[in-house]
């Protein structure tokens, strides 16, 4: 992206250092490198003025309705390329005092559909988890729909503009799924006046901590008193699952996973690091049936390795129901509790309903973390579509008291670990492994702890404000425990639809106690 908005007019006589005046420059200092870069666009820099000056600002206010004089001289333009694999998450563009958006495509002229790069526009509706209150308020509780209601070609030479509303003027851009950049020029028009309920505003609703911005659902309690393993009683005893959760355990996980020098071996990694990847951790038949299935499904849908997905609703049955808000995350959630089928959402299921929401898996968790007793949960089957899915970090997912996520994940691959040649840097494994490993697909879980020294949302949030504190590649039949300590959030990155497969999880959340024997910060 070149920002052009402090660029001066190719035709202006004007020594470095000089002060230009206009709307094009807003009395910026001219410099040799400022003058180099808008002698070398000529044509770019005359279209910049014509879209900057008094008259198309003029037609830009009739067009819109707005009243005339309202669009100030301050215009924010650049010029922009999405590369192979860009895109835009939804977003309503709201941020000081923007009111027109404009996009100017200057894409090659025989653009196809297959490739991408096209203006995704969201219906606003009401948001299901705002008060009455909220929702009898003009602008208050409407969120994007999860999937575009309309889609426009980046068709070269078009020109785009609308009215920027907060909670109302949704849009993305899609994947550019070709090999050809996406270029354009685009920008903003400016009023006086920051909008009418700009607590609406996408970025100003990421960064809230009201009640109303939570994502991830309701804490469910355990069937059966949890309770846990005294694990300074149980070292070195013969065996550390009682009877009965080694029955039903051992119907599910790799029995590795279930002798007493593994858990120890884990158990110290965790209280180390603070997370933990188990490869292979289901039991390999029921793992295979559920790769068998997800492969099929892939294959079927005809989604993933460099596919164009062009159908939102790609996946969407009466098993699959898609999620949103778009703003906050797109992906589909297995919604059937019959798991009598082979299919890879009903095995999935019946290893949350019957395993993950165990009291016996609960102290299994405890004995492989040494964190406390479990006392709720929370989780879905999930399924993120290449070119398609996503979650995005916010403000109202943050922890507020200590959780133990577990996450099982199925992606195409071996689930083996990949290791970096020395000399050349690459990935060793296969390659659907390395892909995975290598984050240029997407589809990993990253967890990063929240600036939140003001409740107030910046006017632009940036999630590289937060710090990183770790990221989890997505791995066949692969465990993830991670303990995320209040004041934590997590994503799941865009998968990119270069991506070899679906990225297929089971993600359950535990609340912990926080006693003395938890890991620490």
């Amino acid at each position: 992206s070149i920002d052009l908005g402090n660029l001066p007019p190719v035709s202006i006589d004007e020594k470095p250092g000089q002060k230009s005046t206009g709307p094009e420059c807003e009395s910026t200092t001219v410099s040799d490198e400022m003058l180099s870069l808008a002698s070398k666009m000529p044509a770019l820099m005359s279209l910049k003025s014509a879209l900057l000056s008094s008259e198309f600002r003029a037609f830009i206010e009739k067009s819109c309705s707005l009243p005339p004089g309202c669009l100030m001289d301050k215009v924010d333009c650049a010029a922009n390329c999405h590369d192979s694999g860009c895109h835009l998450l939804c977003h309503d563009d709201v941020i000081g005092t923007r009111k027109v958006s404009f996009i100017l495509y200057l894409t090659d002229p025989d653009w196809a559909d297959t490739e991408g790069g096209s203006l995704e526009l969201y219906e606003s509706v009401k948001d299901e988890n705002s008060s009455n209150l909220e929702k009898t308020k003009e602008c208050g509780g409407k969120v994007p729909g999860p999937t575009p209601v309309k889609t426009l070609h980046p068709s070269f030479n078009s020109f785009i503009f609308f009215v920027v509303n907060p909670g109302e003027s949704f849009h993305s851009v899609q994947q550019v799924f070709g090999n050809r950049p996406r270029l354009s020029l685009q920008g903003w028009y400016h009023t006086n006046n920051i909008p009418d309920h700009s607590e609406n505003a996408t970025l100003q609703r990421l960064k809230s901590f009201a009640k109303r911005e939570n994502t991830e659902g309701k804490y469910l309690q355990f069937k059966e008193k949890v309770g846990s393993y005294d694990i300074d009683t149980i070292n070195g005893s013969k065996d550390v699952l009682s009877e009965s959760d080694r029955l039903l355990l051992s119907s599910f996980i790799n029995e590795t996973y279930l002798q007493e020098d593994a858990i120890k071996t884990i158990r110290a990694q965790f209280e180390e690091d603070s997370s933990v990847q188990l490869r292979h951790f289901i039991k390999d038949s029921m793992a295979a049936k559920i790769s068998n299935s997800a492969a099929h499904h892939d294959k079927e849908d005809n989604i993933g390795n460099g596919k164009p997905s062009l159908d939102y609703n790609v996946g969407v049955d009466d098993h699959w129901s898609i999620v949103g808000p778009a703003h906050k995350q797109r992906f589909l959630e297995y919604v059937d509790n019959d798991v009598s089928s082979d299919s890879c959402g009903a095995l999935l299921k019946n290893i949350h309903l019957n395993l993950f929401q165990s009291a016996a898996f609960a102290r299994y968790t405890q004995l492989l973390t040494s964190l406390g007793e479990a006392k709720s949960h929370r989780g879905r089957v999930r399924r993120f579509r290449p070119g398609l899915d996503y979650t995005v970090a916010h403000y109202g997912i943050l922890t507020k008291t200590p959780v133990l996520d577990a996450t099982l994940c199925f992606v195409a691959g071996k689930g083996d670990q990949c290791l970096h040649d020395e000399e050349t840097g690459d990935l060793l494994g296969s390659d659907e492994d390395a892909l995975w490993t290598s984050g240029d697909v997407g589809g990993f879980e990253c967890y990063i702890e929240a600036d939140n020294d003001s409740e107030e949302a910046d006017a632009e949030y940036d999630a590289d404000d937060d710090t990183e504190l770790l990221s989890v590649s997505p791995s066949y039949n692969t465990l993830s425990l991670v303990y995320r300590d209040p004041g934590t959030m997590r994503f799941v990155k865009y998968v990119s639809s270069f991506a070899p497969s679906s990225r297929w999880d089971l993600s359950v959340v535990y609340d912990v106690t926080d006693d003395d024997d938890s890991v620490s910060d």
